[in-house]
């Protein structure tokens, strides 16, 4: 018992990480129909960023966690460039034009980051000093609580914001249909940015996460955590935010357990065979809406 719940907790905590990234997919592709492949590689520019500040917020004095807030602003102010700069003049060009910008994007921040940073692995340092709780025999690290709760209250912030906010209903309005929205007053663009915005600070928010389970930064984490991530969109049905969050934690669970219960070395391939059974079994995931566009 104790181990499963053990389990438990870290599937919750992984599951939570992509979960988060999983948002920024459907977030991006809910609004303009486009795969941001790479949102991934903001988790990179987050976990360089705590890399670099952490030790520089300790030196001045200054809590560790400043650096988060930091890691936020960095990534935002790069993902909402990468929106104006590479994907703004293709937008009307289809998605295929879309698709390989996405692609040489994630290219091309992943080869920045290695001639600036180098490829050899960084070792982040800790943000939370937190002891290890030993609950009638089961251990567990409070850091991975807390990072669990950050993670639920990002997600549960999200939806509040979606949902009740003037701002989250025009998010809401954009892709149900863009020239009706405008007719009323949105400004669509505007709300393309604040869309990269949200998902760059939420991608911010996951490399703390994920640092602080897996204390470690290189260059390419980026491209695997985005990949698992939309799986995990795909599975709860990409462009649903409730969907994004569902698959997230569902791919988490199953990979921790089936590392623990069947075979460690089959995690990945499970993971990936998920995609494969969604999108032949049911393409729209579990959460989303089968939707006919004209061609």
């Amino acid at each position: 018992m104790s181990l499963f719940i053990q389990s438990l907790i870290n599937g919750l905590n992984q599951g939570a990480i992509y979960a988060l990234v999983a948002l920024g997919y459907s977030m991006v592709y809910g609004i303009i129909r486009m795969i941001n492949f790479a949102h991934g590689d903001f988790i990179m520019v987050g976990a360089y960023t705590l890399f670099y500040t952490i030790p520089l917020m300790v030196s001045m004095g200054m809590p560790a966690w400043l650096s988060v807030i930091i890691a936020i602003l960095v990534c935002v102010i790069i993902g909402v460039a990468v929106e104006v700069i590479a994907y703004k003049p293709v937008r009307g060009a289809g998605s295929m034009s879309a698709l390989i910008t996405a692609l040489a994007m994630s290219l091309f921040l992943e080869n920045l980051a290695l001639v600036l940073f180098g490829a050899n692995p960084k070792a982040v340092p800790e943000i939370f000093s937190m002891p290890i709780l030993n609950i009638a025999g089961i251990i567990l690290p409070s850091k991975y609580i807390v990072t669990l709760i950050i993670g639920i209250v990002m997600m549960s912030g999200l939806a509040f914001f979606v949902k009740y906010t003037t701002l989250g209903q025009a998010m809401r309005a954009v892709p149900e249909d863009k020239q009706a929205s405008t007719l009323v007053g949105i400004n669509v663009n505007k709300i393309i940015t604040v869309t990269f915005a949200i998902g760059s600070g939420l991608a911010a928010v996951a490399s703390l996460m994920y640092c602080s389970t897996y204390p470690r930064c290189t260059t390419d984490m980026g491209s695997m955590l985005g990949l698992k991530a939309f799986i995990a969109a795909v599975l709860g049905g990409i462009g649903s935010i409730p969907g994004a969050m569902v698959g997230g934690i569902i791919v988490g669970l199953l990979e921790i357990f089936v590392k623990v219960y069947i075979a460690p070395g089959w995690y990945e391939a499970i993971t990936y065979g998920i995609l494969i059974v969604v999108l032949l079994v049911k393409p729209a995931g579990l959460l989303g809406k089968n939707v006919g566009e004209k061609v």
